[in-house]
């Protein structure tokens, strides 16, 4: 695949692709990004998912000389906005390829100069079960998660099978990404970090930012009176930064939690209003204003509500359920090729 090779000689220069084989053929069991690599050195397994909408490729694979699977994240770069950069879109090293056109209407392919043909790429190594079975194309179901439904089933689940939050810990104790900090509040109680989503590319019309507390609490089930402080000082701190920072007010954030999230450390998302990041949909987002007024109206309304999200099939909670029979597959159809 195009994508997961290197197509330039400025990319992986011979001297590079000889320090890499040289670091790869010594013994070197750890992550790949202990070392300087090239992606020449990865060999394509099976492609879990192509999101056309996002513009998104998740691949299984393998780097050579480096134990244990891989799975790579490519994702196609935004535009920019600013008048003077997309000047340069539209000067003589931009290459047109007509496809058809009818009446007033052109379709064509654009190949723009070398350096705005960027692809993010997320790489995951080494790779467990668990990130290949999270990234591969799943079907999906509802489920109506009763407080009962979670202490017998998802709670459980929570305590035995979530993914490590180590990294969390990393940014908390000052250990990594500090780069990446844009606020610390380091009140054991009400503070928290600040810090910038892995995925967020630098642009303001992306924006995406998470809010670590320091207060330990696994998901939205545990929220109640007490935690009110907090969330109230992660929205209002939060908001205000991002004013002075980023220019962008608090009537253009989206700031929300998700249930279920894909980690089990309470976290709250900050993103730019205009920009539709993947997660935002009514059943697993839950804007942080109105978790707060449903915790003002009853202190233990997240140990009483009907908390409705997606299950994937074959993941670990959707098992749990179809054992229980909440789930009905009698009439669901497979898309998956």
């Amino acid at each position: 695949m195009a994508e997961v090779s290197c197509n330039s000689a400025d990319e992986c220069t011979p001297a590079k692709k000889a320090k890499t084989e040289k670091e790869n053929e010594s013994e070197n069991s750890g992550s790949i990004h202990d070392v300087e690599f090239c992606l020449s050195a990865f060999n394509v397994k099976k492609v879990l998912q192509h999101n056309c909408m996002r513009k998104q490729i998740y691949i299984e694979g393998a780097f050579k000389g480096h134990e244990g699977p891989a799975v790579v994240l490519l994702e196609k770069q935004n535009f920019p906005d600013d008048h003077e950069t997309l000047k340069e879109l539209f000067d003589d090293g931009t290459i047109l390829h007509k496809r058809y056109n009818n009446d007033i209407y052109g379709n064509y392919e654009c190949f723009p100069l070398k350096k705005y043909n960027g692809i993010n790429a997320t790489i995951i190594h080494p790779a467990t079960v668990k990130h290949i079975e999270k990234f591969r194309r799943k079907e999906l179901y509802i489920i109506d998660e009763t407080y009962e439904l979670y202490q017998k089933i998802t709670l459980p689940y929570i305590e035995s099978n979530s993914f490590s939050v180590e990294w969390v810990h990393n940014i908390l104790e000052h250990k990594a990404e500090q780069d990446k900090v844009v606020y610390e509040n380091n009140d054991k109680k009400t503070g928290f970090i600040l810090v910038n989503d892995l995925k967020w590319d630098g642009q303001p019309n992306t924006l995406k930012l998470l809010a670590l507390p320091f207060q330990k609490i696994r998901c939205i089930r545990e929220l109640n009176e007490s935690h009110l402080p907090l969330l109230k000082n992660i929205k209002e701190a939060g908001t205000a930064v991002i004013a002075k920072k980023f220019n962008i007010p608090a009537s253009q954030l989206r700031i929300y939690l998700h249930y279920q999230p894909s980690y089990y450390y309470l976290h709250v998302h900050f993103a730019y209003l205009m920009f539709e990041t993947p997660g935002i949909y009514v059943e697993k987002a839950h804007l942080l204003s109105t978790v707060i007024r449903n915790i003002e109206l009853m202190s233990d309304y997240y140990t009483k509500a009907v908390l409705s999200y997606v299950v994937a099939e074959g993941d670990g909670l959707y098992t749990k359920f179809l054992e229980e029979g909440i789930i009905n597959i009698a009439n669901s159809k497979n898309t998956e090729d």
